[in-house]
């Protein structure tokens, strides 16, 4: 008996969770710092430019804080949600019920398949490359997951969850609305949750992405659908820890049912934080132009070097390859001193692939062109 109760306490969640990826990238980020200039670290797409100032002063004006925060958010905080899909990607129609504040869309992505009560014997679908936080959330779930692009590969299986992820991470591909749409109605055909992770909707470069909330991909209801969002890259807020759902009044109320019960609260300074930063668009124009410029020095310095770009019209990576094992590709830019992510780590589409970051500084960006330039 004892040693029963030991075995089941060995066989916990984290035991079957998949290995942490970043885990195995360590021997190579230190041959990568040996370099005689140091380490270019393009693997995970961390911002590294300032938070704005217009942020910055909405937090500090928000210091004094000595309440609780309350779990639904400031009705200000939700309603600067709301212009901005309006404004800025045509999303209308939306009440205050349909949008919730969230401590970062990773916390959010590895909880929902719980919170929305999904769990053994259901079915969880995500892209064929993919997040990995994804399949962690099914897996915390119980449920069982499904790597696919094809909605006919499911056959007569009904998943309870679907998940989009466009523009993509790590490929940067745009899916374009009629696509959206399909899966759209195939999801309402068979009652299936959509969730849309749309974080990097404003780092577009070679397609104009869409959200699934668009009235032409939705048809104007929100009916089934959830869409995530992010200030982390946008805003260079990722220290902040701002992202929010919205859609789906019904949904966006289990996950408030939910998040009340944990205590899953954003800080209010930070609320205020957001506000100012939703509402400023100048500070979005000028952190795009200089992504997109690291982005075409990198691109140029990369297919000069050998390699093949794909996809890569959205996000803010570089899906590179040389038609070689991924590892072995990591390990001849970490002599290099550059740092990437092999392409296994998003799932075994991606062996054969590289994602390259480019959201490293001006003055690393241009060393990795130095060492990749002939």
């Amino acid at each position: 008996m004892v040693e029963e109760a030991r075995q089941r306490r060995r066989e916990t969640v984290s035991s079957r969770l998949p290995d942490f990826p970043w885990d195995h990238l360590t021997s190579y980020a230190e041959r990568a710092r040996a370099h005689a200039d140091g380490i270019v670290d393009l693997s995970v797409g961390t911002p590294v430019d300032p938070t704005p100032e217009v942020v910055q002063a909405a937090l500090r004006g928000a210091a004094d804080s000595p309440g609780y925060p309350l779990t639904i958010g400031r009705v200000e905080t939700r309603q600067a949600c709301l212009d901005w899909l309006s404004r800025r990607h045509g999303v209308t129609g939306l009440g205050l019920d349909q949008v919730l504040p969230v401590i970062g869309s990773k916390e959010l992505i590895a909880s929902m398949a719980v919170h929305l009560g999904i769990g053994a014997g259901d079915l969880v679908v995500h892209p064929e490359l993919a997040y990995p936080t994804y399949e962690v959330g099914t897996v915390l779930a119980g449920a069982r997951a499904v790597a696919t692009d094809s909605l006919t590969s499911l056959g007569p299986e009904t998943p309870a969850l679907l998940w989009l992820n466009s523009p993509s991470n790590p490929t940067g591909r745009v899916l374009p609305p009629e696509h959206l749409k399909k899966v759209v109605d195939w999801c309402r055909e068979r009652g299936t949750i959509l969730v849309s992770d749309e974080c990097y909707l404003e780092c577009a470069w070679d397609a104009e992405p869409v959200s699934v909330l668009h009235p032409d991909v939705c048809g104007g209801s929100a009916d089934g659908i959830l869409a995530v969002h992010s200030l982390s890259k946008r805003s260079n807020l990722a220290g902040y820890r701002c992202a929010f759902v919205a859609g789906d009044a019904a949904l966006v109320g289990e996950l408030l049912a939910v998040r009340k019960n944990l205590g899953l609260q954003m800080p209010g300074p930070q609320q205020v934080a957001m506000v100012a930063a939703l509402d400023d668009d100048a500070h979005v124009v000028e952190q795009h132009a200089r992504y997109a410029a690291r982005r075409a020095k990198l691109r140029e310095v990369l297919q000069t070097a050998g390699f093949r770009v794909d996809h890569s019209e959205a996000s803010l990576y570089l899906w590179a390859t040389r038609d070689e094992d991924c590892w072995a590709t990591v390990s001849w830019l970490a002599d290099r001193g550059i740092l990437v992510a092999p392409g296994s780590f998003y799932g075994s589409a991606g062996v054969r692939h590289v994602r390259v970051a480019f959201t490293a500084t001006d003055e690393r960006v241009d060393a990795a062109v130095a060492r990749l330039a002939p």
